[in-house]
């Protein structure tokens, strides 16, 4: 077998495979490329020293058995025997759930996953969203501190429990996405450094040092991520990928790295003969980041709308801090713009940012679907001190309101995992740490975190402590009992109008048009022959939707049709969507 790795910097570099130590020696035409043969079969152990240093993993390990620490182990792709034709599933039309691994069964693998996919057939999504899978420290955690950027953690089940997930999914005819983080890696088990320059200190970012998109030895690291991004793509046959935090990614050069990496997935879906998508998350609300590459865009496919959160949760909650602060200032009002523009923040003043920000989005050129609209998603729940979902304040009939918002809005939806029932269960920040130091450091670092908002100590949950974890996996009870089962049964009949209605998947966003009333907390909008209105207030409240006859196709409460008047009758905290005759 052959072997290789790209040490640009090194005066020597030895393999270490199956116990046997072997030379490399320096490819005569690639730079900074060493290679060479050993006898290997798939699961054999190996590694690379370099300078004659300790044995590290492969930069492109495909499996860790022994963590992040550990020597890499062979994976032959080619012994998997696919079960399930696929022919993909695009991202226009669906409906995407956000799915975190380690706390969506209590056993937290990807097999136990697989076992409850035909929950989310029932609930009527299209891709499953799975959080990151690479490898980090410890059994538990969120993933966004993983290493190794083509492997899969161990505990989950490594890759051939994936290639069970995926073959899973695709012959219950759901796609699967995959959230990848490029922007940094985690503080430990991070061995990148020792093989060439793939960080740089030309730009810094919160992880510090930025990843090297950029400086000397950048066409390397590139490819690097490229290669990883085309692999769970290929070797797992994914349907697409989440980018985490794009905004991060430092890169002056005149092609940027989403472009490349863009152009190469569009070339990789048209070789397998099926759709492949890239969702960003984006914080800039730059409308480049999907708007076509021939258009002068960097070719995304879509990617995460916060604008949108950010006015749905500050009109159903009221809260006002931080960030929300500008939404919060007129909520309906807010919920408009991003219902009919896309962005709140499209140039105007933020005060959480103390500048301006963001620029319109081109409805002419920007399809509605190439922006995600939801209600929850991890960061939003698990970034609050205690985790704690709208269920845990909000009526079934808010929450109500809010799915139909999202599942009737000019976006692609996505759920959060647990919200199609309410769950009761939150989702809170949690590690397994083996560095004590380190454990010890992001723990009191989430609590000075929040001691600034006015959080006592002992109010916000150990990340290390494993009742943290536990108390967030889903509680799969909950869907048979009250009031749980009647939020499902909703989201079930949302979504099925969604794939029934064309009106509801029309991408001109331009078409939405929106009424509201900030005092009496109503907000109604039409989407072809597609009327919706929700009542957030805890008063019953007339809604004037005009004189043409509309019928009820589903509502939250018992509601009449308009009568002659035109005035739609709707109870305190409900919903409801007709269409017109």
């Amino acid at each position: 077998m052959q072997f290789e790795v790209w040490a640009p910097q090194a005066e020597r570099v030895t393999l270490r495979c199956e116990g046997v130590t072997r030379a490399l020696e320096r490819d005569p035409q690639r730079a900074g490329w060493w290679t060479g043969e050993a006898e290997a079969g798939d699961g054999a152990r190996y590694g690379f020293a370099v300078d004659d240093g300790p044995v590290r993993p492969d930069p492109r390990s495909r499996r860790q058995p022994d963590g992040p620490d550990g020597l890499s182990a062979v994976v032959d792709h080619g012994r998997h025997a696919w079960r399930a034709p696929w022919s993909g599933r695009p991202l226009p039309g669906a409906v995407l759930y956000e799915l975190h691994v380690g706390t969506y069964t209590p056993e937290g693998t990807l097999d136990a996953a697989a076992g409850r996919l035909e929950h989310l057939v029932a609930l009527g999504v299209t891709h499953v969203e799975l959080m990151p899978l690479c490898p980090f420290p410890g059994r538990h955690g969120w993933g966004y501190d993983g290493v190794a950027l083509w492997a899969v953690h161990e505990p989950y089940g490594g890759p051939e429990a994936l290639k069970r997930f995926v073959d899973r999914a695709h012959e219950l005819g759901l796609g699967v996405v995959l959230d990848v983080v490029h922007n940094h890696l985690g503080p430990a088990g991070n061995y990148l450094p020792v093989f060439g320059p793939y960080f740089t200190d030309r730009h810094h970012t919160p992880w510090g040092s930025a990843v090297n998109l950029d400086a000397p030895g950048s066409d390397e690291v590139r490819a690097y991520l490229l290669g990883s991004a085309l692999a769970w793509l290929r070797d797992y046959r994914l349907d697409g990928l989440r980018l985490d935090a794009v905004h991060e990614l430092a890169d002056t050069r005149a092609c940027h790295f989403l472009e490349e990496l863009s152009t190469a997935v569009d070339a990789l879906a048209a070789e397998a003969g099926r759709p492949l998508f890239l969702i960003a998350e984006a914080d800039l609300n730059d409308p480049r980041f999907v708007t076509a590459r021939k258009q002068g865009g960097l070719g995304l496919h879509a990617q995460w709308n916060d604008d949108f959160h950010h006015a749905l949760h500050t009109a159903l909650t009221g809260e006002s801090q931080a960030y929300y602060a500008d939404f919060a200032r007129d909520p309906f009002a807010a919920l408009a713009k991003t219902l009919t523009g896309g962005f709140f923040h499209d140039g105007t003043y933020s005060s959480f940012r103390g500048r301006r920000h963001g620029r319109p989005l081109d409805r002419s050129r920007v399809p509605a679907h190439r922006l995600l609209g939801y209600s929850q998603t991890h960061d939003q729940v698990g970034n609050r001190a205690q985790g704690d979902r709208l269920a845990a304040s909000l009526s079934p009939g808010l929450l109500a309101c809010a799915a139909t918002l999202t599942l009737t809005s000019p976006f692609t939806p996505m759920l959060f995992m647990g919200e199609e029932w309410a769950a009761g269960t939150p989702w809170q920040y949690f590690t397994d740490h083996t560095d004590p130091e380190l454990a010890e450091a992001v723990r009191r670092g989430r609590r000075r975190e929040f001691a600034a908002h006015g959080w006592a100590e002992e109010d916000v949950p150990d990340p290390q402590d494993p009742a943290t974890r536990e108390r967030s996996c889903l509680d799969w009870s909950e869907p048979q009992r009250e009031p749980h089962a009647r939020v499902l049964a909703w989201y079930r009949e949302l979504i099925a109008l969604r794939r029934r209605l064309a009106d509801l998947t029309d991408p001109d966003l331009a078409d939405t048009k929106v009424a509201y009333d900030a005092q009496a907390r109503w907000l109604a909008f039409r989407r072809g022959d597609v009327r919706v209105a929700v009542n957030l207030g805890k008063e019953p409240a007339a809604l004037p939707l005009g004189p043409h006859p509309a019928r009820v196709l589903a509502a939250w409460e018992p509601v009449q049709a308009p009568g002659p008047d035109g005035l739609l009758h709707v109870p305190a905290e409900a919903c409801v969507i007709l269409e017109q005759d």
